[in-house]
Protein backbone atom coordinates (compact mmCIF):
# COMPACT_ATOMS: atom_id res chain seq x y z
CA UNK A 1 0.00 0.00 0.00
CA UNK A 2 3.01 2.18 0.83
CA UNK A 3 4.47 1.66 -2.52
CA UNK A 4 0.97 2.40 -4.38
CA UNK A 5 0.65 5.94 -2.24
CA UNK A 6 3.93 6.94 -3.52
CA UNK A 7 2.96 6.31 -6.68
CA UNK A 8 -0.07 8.41 -6.29
CA UNK A 9 1.68 11.15 -4.88
CA UNK A 10 3.64 11.11 -7.57
CA UNK A 11 1.39 11.85 -9.64
CA UNK A 12 1.03 8.55 -11.73
CA UNK A 13 -1.66 7.42 -13.71
CA UNK A 14 -4.56 4.92 -12.42
CA UNK A 15 -3.74 2.88 -15.02
CA UNK A 16 0.33 2.78 -13.44
CA UNK A 17 -0.98 1.79 -9.84
CA UNK A 18 -3.26 -0.40 -10.66
CA UNK A 19 -0.51 -2.56 -12.88
CA UNK A 20 1.99 -2.31 -10.25
CA UNK A 21 -0.75 -3.21 -7.47
CA UNK A 22 -1.58 -6.35 -9.58
CA UNK A 23 1.57 -7.29 -10.17
CA UNK A 24 3.05 -6.94 -6.69
CA UNK A 25 0.46 -8.93 -5.68
CA UNK A 26 1.00 -11.93 -8.02
CA UNK A 27 5.03 -11.72 -7.53
CA UNK A 28 4.31 -12.11 -3.69
CA UNK A 29 2.27 -15.19 -3.95
CA UNK A 30 5.45 -16.71 -5.55
CA UNK A 31 8.48 -15.28 -3.68
CA UNK A 32 9.67 -13.20 -0.82
CA UNK A 33 9.91 -9.46 -1.91
CA UNK A 34 12.26 -8.57 0.33
CA UNK A 35 14.77 -10.93 -1.41
CA UNK A 36 15.09 -9.64 -5.04
CA UNK A 37 17.43 -13.37 -6.04
CA UNK A 38 14.05 -15.35 -6.05
CA UNK A 39 12.10 -12.22 -7.34
CA UNK A 40 14.33 -12.38 -10.27
CA UNK A 41 14.74 -15.83 -10.44
CA UNK A 42 10.74 -16.50 -10.57
CA UNK A 43 10.50 -14.12 -13.23
CA UNK A 44 13.48 -15.46 -15.42
CA UNK A 45 11.94 -19.11 -14.97
CA UNK A 46 8.18 -17.50 -15.72
CA UNK A 47 6.58 -18.92 -19.15
CA UNK A 48 5.43 -15.38 -20.31
CA UNK A 49 6.58 -13.03 -23.00
CA UNK A 50 9.97 -10.43 -22.28
CA UNK A 51 7.60 -7.83 -22.38
CA UNK A 52 5.44 -9.31 -19.26
CA UNK A 53 8.56 -9.64 -18.15
CA UNK A 54 9.49 -6.57 -18.22
CA UNK A 55 6.81 -4.73 -16.82
CA UNK A 56 7.09 -7.27 -13.47
CA UNK A 57 10.27 -6.02 -13.52
CA UNK A 58 9.28 -2.29 -13.83
CA UNK A 59 6.88 -3.26 -10.85
CA UNK A 60 9.04 -4.32 -8.99
CA UNK A 61 11.74 -1.63 -9.17
CA UNK A 62 8.53 0.49 -7.55
CA UNK A 63 8.91 -1.91 -4.86
CA UNK A 64 12.58 -1.46 -4.11
CA UNK A 65 13.27 2.06 -4.66
CA UNK A 66 10.53 2.44 -1.92
CA UNK A 67 12.15 0.10 0.37
CA UNK A 68 15.42 0.74 -0.52
CA UNK A 69 16.48 -2.35 -1.63
CA UNK A 70 19.38 -2.85 -3.64
CA UNK A 71 19.04 -5.05 -6.64
CA UNK A 72 20.46 -5.56 -10.44
CA UNK A 73 17.45 -5.23 -12.73
CA UNK A 74 17.60 -7.70 -15.93
CA UNK A 75 17.10 -6.60 -19.05
CA UNK A 76 14.37 -8.16 -21.07
CA UNK A 77 14.26 -7.22 -24.60
CA UNK A 78 10.64 -6.47 -25.71
CA UNK A 79 9.60 -8.33 -28.72
CA UNK A 80 8.36 -6.24 -31.50
CA UNK A 81 4.65 -6.70 -32.02
CA UNK A 82 2.96 -8.07 -34.56
CA UNK A 83 -0.29 -5.87 -35.96
CA UNK A 84 -2.83 -6.91 -37.99
CA UNK A 85 -5.35 -4.54 -39.53
CA UNK A 86 -9.26 -5.42 -39.83
CA UNK A 87 -11.07 -5.01 -42.35
CA UNK A 88 -14.26 -2.43 -43.02
CA UNK A 89 -16.38 -5.01 -42.95
CA UNK A 90 -15.31 -6.93 -40.20
CA UNK A 91 -15.13 -3.65 -37.94
CA UNK A 92 -18.47 -2.49 -39.21
CA UNK A 93 -19.96 -6.66 -38.56
CA UNK A 94 -18.79 -6.15 -34.80
CA UNK A 95 -20.08 -2.74 -34.32
CA UNK A 96 -23.27 -3.63 -35.87
CA UNK A 97 -24.21 -6.81 -33.87
CA UNK A 98 -22.92 -4.88 -30.53
CA UNK A 99 -26.24 -3.73 -28.10
CA UNK A 100 -26.15 0.06 -27.96
CA UNK A 101 -23.87 1.48 -25.36
CA UNK A 102 -20.87 -0.80 -27.10
CA UNK A 103 -22.04 0.41 -30.07
CA UNK A 104 -21.45 3.90 -29.55
CA UNK A 105 -18.15 2.75 -27.87
CA UNK A 106 -16.98 0.87 -30.97
CA UNK A 107 -17.72 3.44 -33.62
CA UNK A 108 -16.12 6.19 -31.25
CA UNK A 109 -13.21 3.81 -31.25
CA UNK A 110 -13.59 3.95 -34.95
CA UNK A 111 -13.78 7.06 -36.04
CA UNK A 112 -11.39 8.74 -33.46
CA UNK A 113 -8.17 6.24 -32.96
CA UNK A 114 -8.89 6.94 -29.00
CA UNK A 115 -6.90 4.39 -26.85
CA UNK A 116 -9.57 2.41 -24.69
CA UNK A 117 -8.35 4.34 -21.77
CA UNK A 118 -8.77 8.02 -23.46
CA UNK A 119 -12.57 6.49 -24.37
CA UNK A 120 -13.49 5.75 -20.81
CA UNK A 121 -11.84 8.73 -18.97
CA UNK A 122 -13.93 11.57 -21.58
CA UNK A 123 -16.90 13.33 -19.86
CA UNK A 124 -19.93 14.83 -21.85
CA UNK A 125 -17.80 18.44 -22.17
CA UNK A 126 -15.17 16.90 -23.89
CA UNK A 127 -17.63 16.50 -26.71
CA UNK A 128 -18.41 19.61 -29.12
CA UNK A 129 -21.75 17.80 -30.37
CA UNK A 130 -22.43 20.80 -32.47
CA UNK A 131 -19.20 21.02 -34.27
CA UNK A 132 -18.55 17.24 -34.30
CA UNK A 133 -14.86 17.20 -32.50
CA UNK A 134 -14.13 15.22 -29.76
CA UNK A 135 -11.40 16.97 -27.35
CA UNK A 136 -9.83 13.73 -25.34
CA UNK A 137 -7.31 14.06 -22.60
CA UNK A 138 -4.33 12.30 -24.09
CA UNK A 139 -2.63 9.58 -22.23
CA UNK A 140 1.01 8.76 -21.76
CA UNK A 141 1.65 12.91 -21.78
CA UNK A 142 0.43 12.71 -25.41
CA UNK A 143 -0.33 16.06 -26.91
CA UNK A 144 -3.45 17.20 -26.59
CA UNK A 145 -5.80 16.75 -30.36
CA UNK A 146 -9.27 17.21 -31.75
CA UNK A 147 -10.96 14.98 -33.95
CA UNK A 148 -13.30 15.04 -36.16
CA UNK A 149 -16.49 12.47 -35.75
CA UNK A 150 -19.44 11.71 -38.50
CA UNK A 151 -22.51 12.83 -38.24
CA UNK A 152 -23.90 9.40 -37.84
CA UNK A 153 -22.09 8.91 -34.73
CA UNK A 154 -22.99 12.62 -33.47
CA UNK A 155 -26.72 11.42 -33.29
CA UNK A 156 -25.60 8.44 -31.57
CA UNK A 157 -23.74 10.20 -28.77
CA UNK A 158 -26.96 12.97 -28.57
CA UNK A 159 -29.15 10.02 -28.18
CA UNK A 160 -26.56 8.35 -25.62
CA UNK A 161 -26.64 11.57 -23.75
CA UNK A 162 -30.07 11.89 -23.20
CA UNK A 163 -31.33 8.81 -22.62
CA UNK A 164 -28.63 9.00 -19.73
CA UNK A 165 -29.84 12.74 -18.41
CA UNK A 166 -25.73 13.06 -18.55
CA UNK A 167 -24.77 16.77 -17.20
CA UNK A 168 -21.44 18.24 -18.65
CA UNK A 169 -19.26 17.00 -15.97
CA UNK A 170 -20.46 13.51 -15.87
CA UNK A 171 -18.42 10.69 -17.57
CA UNK A 172 -19.59 9.40 -21.02
CA UNK A 173 -19.72 5.97 -20.09
CA UNK A 174 -19.23 4.06 -17.11
CA UNK A 175 -16.62 1.82 -16.13
CA UNK A 176 -12.75 1.74 -17.15
CA UNK A 177 -10.81 0.60 -19.68
CA UNK A 178 -10.39 -2.90 -18.16
CA UNK A 179 -14.30 -3.31 -18.25
CA UNK A 180 -14.40 -2.20 -21.44
CA UNK A 181 -11.75 -4.74 -23.05
CA UNK A 182 -13.57 -7.45 -21.19
CA UNK A 183 -16.78 -6.99 -22.04
CA UNK A 184 -15.81 -6.46 -26.10
CA UNK A 185 -13.99 -9.52 -25.93
CA UNK A 186 -16.96 -11.46 -24.57
CA UNK A 187 -19.34 -9.74 -27.27
CA UNK A 188 -16.27 -10.52 -29.88
CA UNK A 189 -16.30 -14.17 -29.01
CA UNK A 190 -20.07 -14.85 -28.79
CA UNK A 191 -20.18 -13.16 -32.48
CA UNK A 192 -17.20 -15.24 -33.79
CA UNK A 193 -19.03 -18.76 -33.09
CA UNK A 194 -22.34 -17.43 -33.95
CA UNK A 195 -21.29 -16.30 -37.49
CA UNK A 196 -19.09 -19.17 -37.68
CA UNK A 197 -16.21 -16.46 -38.14
CA UNK A 198 -12.97 -17.53 -36.02
CA UNK A 199 -11.05 -14.96 -37.35
CA UNK A 200 -13.17 -12.32 -35.23
CA UNK A 201 -11.53 -13.84 -32.03
CA UNK A 202 -8.03 -11.84 -33.38
CA UNK A 203 -9.18 -8.42 -33.46
CA UNK A 204 -8.18 -6.78 -30.85
CA UNK A 205 -9.71 -3.80 -29.37
CA UNK A 206 -6.62 -1.59 -29.83
CA UNK A 207 -6.76 -3.24 -33.80
CA UNK A 208 -9.63 -0.50 -33.76
CA UNK A 209 -7.04 2.50 -33.07
CA UNK A 210 -4.48 0.64 -35.66
CA UNK A 211 -7.33 0.55 -38.28
CA UNK A 212 -8.22 4.54 -37.72
CA UNK A 213 -4.31 5.34 -38.05
CA UNK A 214 -4.10 3.23 -41.41
CA UNK A 215 -7.19 4.51 -43.41
CA UNK A 216 -6.27 8.29 -41.94
CA UNK A 217 -2.65 7.69 -43.33
CA UNK A 218 -3.60 6.16 -46.50
CA UNK A 219 -6.24 8.98 -47.75
CA UNK A 220 -4.11 11.29 -46.35
CA UNK A 221 -0.44 10.42 -46.89
CA UNK A 222 0.43 12.76 -44.51
CA UNK A 223 2.35 11.16 -41.24
CA UNK A 224 2.65 14.10 -39.06
CA UNK A 225 -1.12 14.50 -39.16
CA UNK A 226 -1.24 10.83 -38.16
CA UNK A 227 0.71 11.47 -35.63
CA UNK A 228 -0.65 14.63 -34.14
CA UNK A 229 -4.44 12.66 -34.48
CA UNK A 230 -3.09 9.40 -32.38
CA UNK A 231 -1.37 11.92 -29.49
CA UNK A 232 1.65 10.74 -30.21
CA UNK A 233 5.23 11.78 -29.22
CA UNK A 234 7.76 10.38 -31.12
CA UNK A 235 7.17 10.06 -34.91
CA UNK A 236 9.36 7.10 -34.83
CA UNK A 237 5.91 5.24 -33.13
CA UNK A 238 3.56 6.40 -36.08
CA UNK A 239 5.97 5.49 -38.85
CA UNK A 240 5.30 1.58 -38.57
CA UNK A 241 1.91 2.48 -39.99
CA UNK A 242 3.73 3.29 -43.54
CA UNK A 243 4.93 0.23 -43.23
CA UNK A 244 1.01 -1.54 -42.50
CA UNK A 245 -0.10 0.01 -45.28
CA UNK A 246 -0.10 -1.61 -49.43
CA UNK A 247 -0.22 1.03 -51.29
CA UNK A 248 -0.62 -1.36 -54.00
CA UNK A 249 -4.05 -2.67 -52.63
CA UNK A 250 -6.67 -2.34 -54.93
CA UNK A 251 -9.92 -2.94 -52.80
CA UNK A 252 -11.85 -0.11 -52.95
CA UNK A 253 -15.35 0.95 -52.43
CA UNK A 254 -16.97 3.18 -55.08
CA UNK A 255 -20.02 5.38 -55.30
CA UNK A 256 -21.31 7.34 -57.91
CA UNK A 257 -23.80 10.80 -57.41
CA UNK A 258 -24.03 14.57 -58.44
CA UNK A 259 -26.06 15.28 -55.71
CA UNK A 260 -24.88 17.71 -53.26
CA UNK A 261 -26.23 16.23 -50.15
CA UNK A 262 -24.92 12.73 -51.06
CA UNK A 263 -21.38 14.03 -51.75
CA UNK A 264 -21.30 15.61 -48.39
CA UNK A 265 -22.05 12.09 -46.11
CA UNK A 266 -19.64 10.46 -49.00
CA UNK A 267 -16.68 12.96 -47.61
CA UNK A 268 -17.75 12.77 -44.02
CA UNK A 269 -18.00 9.13 -44.60
CA UNK A 270 -14.56 9.02 -45.68
CA UNK A 271 -15.04 8.62 -49.32
CA UNK A 272 -12.07 10.80 -52.13
CA UNK A 273 -13.38 12.18 -55.30
CA UNK A 274 -11.37 10.14 -58.05
CA UNK A 275 -13.05 10.72 -61.60
CA UNK A 276 -15.85 12.25 -63.11
CA UNK A 277 -18.02 9.91 -66.21
CA UNK A 278 -21.12 11.01 -67.94
CA UNK A 279 -21.76 13.81 -65.28
CA UNK A 280 -21.45 11.94 -62.47
CA UNK A 281 -18.76 12.36 -60.15
CA UNK A 282 -16.85 8.78 -59.06
CA UNK A 283 -15.88 8.30 -55.33
CA UNK A 284 -14.34 5.60 -53.34
CA UNK A 285 -12.79 4.33 -50.25
CA UNK A 286 -10.51 1.87 -49.17
CA UNK A 287 -12.56 -1.35 -47.61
Amino acid sequence: MNVLIKLKNNAKSDYTIKFVDKSLTHLSKHADLNSPEQVKQFIANKPTSNSHKKNLCFAYNQYCKYYKIEWQQPFYRQEPKTIRIPTTTQIDMLIANSRKIMSVKLTLSKETGLRPIELCRLKVKDIDLTQRIVYPTTAKHGAPRALKISTNLQEMLIAHVDEHKLNPTDKLFKGDAENYGKYYRKHRNKLAERLHKPELKTIRLYDFRHYFATRLYSKTRDILLVKQQLGHRKIETTLIYTQLLNLNDDEWTCKATNDKKEIMQLIENGFEYHDEIDGYKLYRKRK
